[in-house]
């Protein structure tokens, strides 16, 4: 098993701690999510490998759920790691929530629809993962990282990204979503707003010096947790590294500087 995070970094990332605005957030001792964003299972499986479940969850999306399956997620669970499984349902109620029961008796630990398929859709998922005798954490997709304002408006809405993705997680949370996938750039006003327990997933996680690729709305590790991030989906700075524990060290060593400070 690959080597553990240091002690003094998983105190000083545990537990719920106020951030320089005030707003506390829940900085937990396994905020990393690295994003599987492969075509073949012998590439997700290999990076894996070299990755520890104790200090990681991995997200499976949709191109390599497509191309593996669920043997991948069996696969991922028997190496000891919690999978959130990205597949942003988004259609009419029975069958978001048929798939949201497919998906919860997989095991993963946690799984997405898209928001803006409404309230009926998105308590229909409720429904169907809450079916299964251990529900996964269900969480509801606001505005992706990769659209920017004149995007949105492109496709009929009027609204800047962040009051959209603020409309959208509260109609998530009051559909009974237990978070929102969100940038985080919203992070601070979605804490606020609704909580601690509120889950808040955010993708767009660049290291310092990394490009930015396909991502419009990024931010660091550190700084995402401190506006009120509850765990952080991080790709390529992971996965096309040398060494990805020794950068997944330095984000740990990071996030605990941050909250130090």
């Amino acid at each position: 098993m690959p080597g553990q995070c240091t002690g003094n970094a998983r105190a000083a990332s545990a537990g719920i701690r106020s951030n320089r605005y005030g707003i506390k957030s829940v900085i937990n001792n396994k905020p990393v999510i690295v994003a599987l964003d492969f075509d073949r299972a012998e590439t997700a499986l290999e990076l894996a490998g070299q990755l520890s479940p104790d200090q990681c969850r991995l997200k499976v999306g949709l191109e390599l759920y497509t191309r593996a399956g669920s043997d991948l997620i069996r696969q991922l669970h028997d190496s000891g790691f919690e999978v959130f499984l990205d597949l942003k349902f988004h259609d009419i109620p029975n069958t978001v929530a048929a798939a949201c029961r497919q998906a919860a008796g997989l095991g993963v630990w946690m799984l997405n629809v898209h928001a803006l398929g409404g309230m009926r859709m998105m308590q229909a998922a409720r429904e169907g993962v809450d079916s299964v005798i251990r529900p996964p954490r269900l969480i509801a997709v606001t505005v992706l990282t990769s659209h920017s304002d004149a995007e949105l408006s492109q496709i009929g809405i009027s609204a800047a990204a962040a009051e959209e993705a603020r409309q959208l997680a509260g109609l998530a949370a009051d559909s009974g979503m237990d978070g929102v996938v969100c940038s985080a750039h919203e992070a601070q006003s979605l804490r606020s707003t609704h909580g601690d327990d509120f889950i808040l997933v955010t993708p767009g996680i660049r290291l310092q010096g990394d490009a930015a690729n396909d991502q419009t709305r990024i931010m660091t590790p550190s700084a995402a947790l401190q506006a009120g991030s509850s765990f952080l989906v991080i790709g390529r700075s992971i996965t096309q590294a040398d060494d990805p524990m020794a950068v997944i060290a330095r984000i740990d060593r990071e996030i605990a500087q941050g909250v130090l400070t």
